[in-house]
């Protein structure tokens, strides 16, 4: 229990220590109070959106947005990473333009969603979809096509075959770089939403953002942008982080040498 409360200590410290730059910053007045607000005046704002629910609702919705197309992108990314794996003829006929495609920012991809869908939930689902899939595809063919082989022909020698090689030799082998690759997909899905949701109207924590930044609320502003990396971190530590340990366990990762 003492060693799980140390590790807490370090960030909270961090976050002290950064208030107080923020806060020394505001107070040494470079900037004037509305365009850099102190931290209390984004304190006052958040705990009036979280009362008013303003928050609350684009939470929920640009949540809404981000489970149905990480879910889509989780799905068919790795469906096709085990294809590019595999398959050699879909490996030598569409592999390079994966890799060409993921070096394409997911945004460019809004126009054209734009176009097809029309200024609906479809568009900006769409562009999570394509900017979060190809991040899978990857970490699956690379997670699958580096598996040494001598691995392999160990667990036959000891006897593993059909579903037990796959359950005791590949499954363990692949995993560590699969949710790497799923955490980084998450991250590129979260920052695909918010740059959908900034550009054209609709509810949803890039717009209310975008509103800040037309009103010259900068606490507004400064208020969605701490929501936002609360949430991105809460997801990372609490969510992502728990089961990749409980998923270490279970393979037996987190044995000490």
């Amino acid at each position: 229990m003492k060693n799980k409360t140390s590790n807490y200590i370090p960030p909270i410290i961090s976050i002290i220590v950064l208030i107080v730059i923020w806060w020394t910053i505001s107070y040494l007045h470079f900037w004037p109070d509305w365009l850099f607000p102190t931290p209390q005046d984004v304190f006052s704002t958040l705990v009036k959106g979280f009362l008013n629910q303003t928050f609350i609702l684009g939470i929920l919705t640009s949540l809404k947005r981000l489970f149905i197309g990480f879910g889509f992108s989780l799905l068919i990314g790795t469906i096709l990473g085990f294809s590019l794996a595999k398959i050699k003829l879909i490996k030598s006929s569409v592999g390079f333009i994966i890799l060409g495609l993921q070096t394409l920012p997911s945004i460019c991809w809004l126009p054209l969603a734009l176009l097809w869908f029309g200024l609906n939930e479809k568009a900006i689902i769409f562009v999570i979809i394509i900017g979060s899939i190809l991040s899978v595809t990857i970490s699956v063919e690379a997670a699958i096509s580096n598996i040494p082989p001598q691995l392999i022909n160990a667990g036959k020698m000891l006897g593993a075959q059909n579903f037990d090689l796959y359950r005791f030799i590949i499954m363990p082998a692949i995993l560590p770089p699969y949710f790497t690759g799923i955490k980084q997909s998450w991250s590129f899905a979260w920052r695909s939403l918010m740059s959908g949701e900034m550009l054209f109207v609709t509810s949803g924590l890039g717009q209310l953002l975008m509103f800040g930044r037309e009103l010259n609320d900068m606490s507004q502003v400064m208020a969605i942008m701490i929501v936002i990396v609360a949430i991105g971190t809460i997801f990372d530590q609490l969510i992502f982080g728990r089961i990749e340990q409980k998923l270490k366990d279970i393979w037996g990762f987190s044995a000490k040498i």
